[in-house]
């Protein structure tokens, strides 16, 4: 079976008997072109079906109105809320967004780094896998002079336009709500050190045990990659301590519900015997039982916040001329599996 043969410029051209270089110029409204023109143009193209080649009209003009997104997974309300915000920003001013997902894998990350600079993007927004350590592939768009803006996660060796909360103080306020609780014996599954917002995670949570005279046991401190089945994992091996923990602060929702899974598995009373923080507020940590106590990210404003700032380097024609780290406050919604009452408190 034969591949149709893709529509050309030419093609268009030659039904109507006039220069390419004409149809080009009414298929973009240049005002040279007769209104007539125009519309006879347009509605041959869509007879024909074409469609316009973008990699090739960015070669020319040196703007292909593209932005590349990269996520290190689409399945988190916090990951997709901030997608939606940033294309609902960009898309208002002419621009459209490739999104990718890294899988929290360092390979894939390069590949999609790579990726989007053959399709010739006008930028690129990221927020890191858990794998990614060496950040040349990012040096490598930093040295084309193309934006990158980093958000959630980041690292400031790359001296780039960054956008999250302050995860320092986010953890050293949950400590202080399971203090507020009665518990004395704080366990931490977070992520990986290396991982700037989950190293200052970690280190938030060590500055408050400390702050509260509270015990700092290696036993009690835990990293992981903070999937479900990881949690899971992490909650077995506190609860197989002889000293067991009588609250656990998980660095993540979903590695969270996993913890809530084995508890209740194990009759575990929340909050008790053991109070449970999350760390995301994704959709699902209000529906399970008990209700999960989590971080609210404040994605939607991260998305909006990205987007502008890419924005912002359109018009100054310039990078690395005004870098900003925006650092938000995060906010605690405290539910059942750490306090019986429904509160809000602000971080």
């Amino acid at each position: 079976m034969k591949t149709k043969k893709k529509t050309t410029i030419k093609d268009i051209a030659s039904v109507l008997n006039i220069s390419a270089a004409a149809v080009s110029k009414a298929l973009h409204d240049d005002a040279r072109i007769s209104e007539k023109t125009k519309k006879a143009v347009k509605q041959v193209a869509k007879n024909l079906n074409y469609q316009p080649n973008h990699l090739a009209s960015a070669l020319r003009s040196g703007k292909s109105k593209l932005v590349g997104v990269i996520v290190p997974r689409t399945n988190s309300n916090f990951f997709s809320s901030v997608i939606e915000n940033i294309e609902e920003v960009l898309n208002k001013k002419g621009y459209n967004i490739i999104i990718t997902q890294s899988n929290e894998s360092f390979k894939k990350e390069c590949d999609n780094i790579d990726t989007l600079l053959y399709t010739q993007v006008d930028g690129i927004i990221a927020s890191m896998a858990n794998e990614t350590i060496d950040l040349e592939h990012y040096e490598k768009v930093k040295s084309k002079g193309i934006p990158l803006i980093l958000f959630d996660r980041g690292e400031n060796d790359l001296n780039v336009d960054y956008i999250g909360i302050d995860d320092y103080n986010s953890s050293q306020i949950i400590v202080k709500h399971l203090v507020d609780e009665g518990c004395k014996r704080i366990a931490h599954i977070g992520g990986f050190k290396h991982t700037r917002i989950f190293n200052n995670r970690i280190r938030g949570y060590v500055d408050a045990l400390k702050k509260y005279n509270l015990p700092l046991d290696d036993e009690l401190l835990l990293e992981s990659s903070l999937t479900k089945e990881d949690g899971r994992k992490k909650m077995q091996q506190l609860l197989n301590l002889k000293n067991r923990p009588d609250a656990v602060y998980v660095a993540g929702d979903y590695a969270a519900l996993g913890a809530l899974q084995v508890l209740n598995e194990n009759n575990i009373n929340m909050p008790n015997e053991i109070a449970l923080v999350g760390f995301g507020n994704e959709p699902f940590t209000e529906m399970v039982t008990p209700s999960i106590t989590s971080v609210h990210q404040h994605s939607a404003d991260i998305g909006k916040l990205a987007a502008e700032t890419f924005l912002r380097y359109t018009k100054e024609k310039t990078i690395n001329q005004s870098l900003k780290k925006q650092i938000l406050k995060a906010e605690l919604i405290i539910r059942t599996s750490s306090n019986k009452k429904i509160l809000k408190t602000n971080v």
